[in-house]
């Protein structure tokens, strides 16, 4: 049987083990947000660098929610949104947030950790409280600089493992999140939910990260191959045709250049599949303006563009490996729960024998 965690009091639509769904940029929009909620879990919208369209995804999300009453919650919107803080403006966030009160706001990349206060402070006052803060830390040494300046309601602890942007350096999973719940225990914080995220896209892996004890998951490579993701048929081929993961990705900067992603704090970099642009960078020794213009020339190709000879980037995580079919993401929710719930049955008989 698996422990009910505060986050299902926080959350009460939610079906335990608790699933968050990452706010992956350009691909996590309305319809897959509100689409985990919907199959029991906590879908995150991603606002991304660019706020401009944001407005508009909360009204798809309120729109969805007067269609489908979603059992057990509130009258604000049951999704999170993700801010990459250093790249939006604090007071436009605000202006959206006094309008759409959403269950939880994301905090991820800041310039400095001091720019989390006046964030966690401001969305709980317009708030009024009903938005639950989340912040996303990969450090020993940031999870208890934030949990003592900011108290948020939960801390995501992000593993090395993850796709897309994170820690240029850090550790995994494995012994980053019980590193980090020893040092909120230490400073008597034990009651900050821990949610593991890094490399977790099936069931054994949630098993695991409830072992290690986490509170909950997120996944974000594993929706990549969602039916409801935005995203381009070229990218989502490119992360079903790939394996071993752990070889097949790569933390690099190279794909920000190709892109003109300008603005990421030095310590961040994405992992993404190694294609033919980071191999040629590799080669060079630099990024060179052939390899730019072949890019440019990549993005062209629509769809061929993507793939294990092709140029354009796909970020995915170390767990791409397991990622073996589309499917729509109440499906996913639904078999990753059961496959968690097998593993530990089975770890619980095992052990009531020994």
């Amino acid at each position: 049987m698996i422990p009910t965690t505060p986050l299902k009091t926080a959350y009460p639509w939610t079906r335990t083990p608790f699933i968050a769904s990452a706010p992956m940029r350009l691909i996590a929009l309305a319809p897959l947000a509100y689409a985990v909620s919907l199959a029991g879990g906590l879908g995150f919208l991603a606002a991304g660098t660019d706020l401009n369209d944001l407005k508009r995804q909360l009204q798809i999300v309120t729109d969805l929610v007067a269609q489908t009453h979603l059992p057990g919650s509130s009258s604000d919107l049951p999704i999170g949104i993700g801010f990459i803080n250093w790249a939006v403006d604090l007071e436009i966030a605000l202006e959206t947030l006094r309008e759409y009160i959403p269950a939880a706001v994301w905090l991820f990349a800041p310039r400095k950790n001091e720019d989390l206060v006046e964030w966690t402070k401001k969305i709980r006052e317009v708030s009024k409280g009903k938005t639950k803060i989340w912040i996303q830390i990969g450090t020993v040494t940031d999870a208890i600089e934030i949990a003592r300046s900011c108290h948020p309601d939960v801390l995501v602890v992000q593993g090395a493992d993850a796709g897309g942007h994170g820690l240029a350096q850090g550790a995994g999973i494995v012994s980053l999140l019980p590193e980090v719940a020893d040092g909120m225990r230490g400073m008597e914080m034990e009651s900050i939910p821990l949610v593991a995220a890094g490399g977790i896209t099936e069931g054994r892996g949630v098993a695991a990260a409830l072992a290690l004890g986490a509170g909950g998951v997120v996944m974000g490579t594993r929706f990549l191959a969602s039916k409801e993701a935005d995203i381009a048929k070229g990218y989502q081929y490119d992360v079903l045709r790939t394996r071993d993961g752990g070889k097949s990705t790569i933390r690099t900067g190279v794909y920000d250049i190709l892109r003109g992603t300008k603005g990421w704090p030095d310590r961040y970099n994405g992992r993404g599949i190694i294609n033919q642009s980071y191999l040629d960078a590799q080669k060079h020794g630099r990024i060179t303006d052939e390899n730019k213009k072949l890019y440019e020339e990549a993005l062209q190709k629509g769809d061929q563009g993507w793939g294990e000879n092709g140029r354009v980037t796909a970020y995915a995580g170390c767990g791409v490996g397991l990622v073996k079919e589309v499917k729509y993401a109440k499906e996913i929710m639904d078999e990753v729960r059961q496959d968690a719930a097998d593993v530990l049955s089975k770890l619980s008989r095992a052990t009531s024998n020994l």
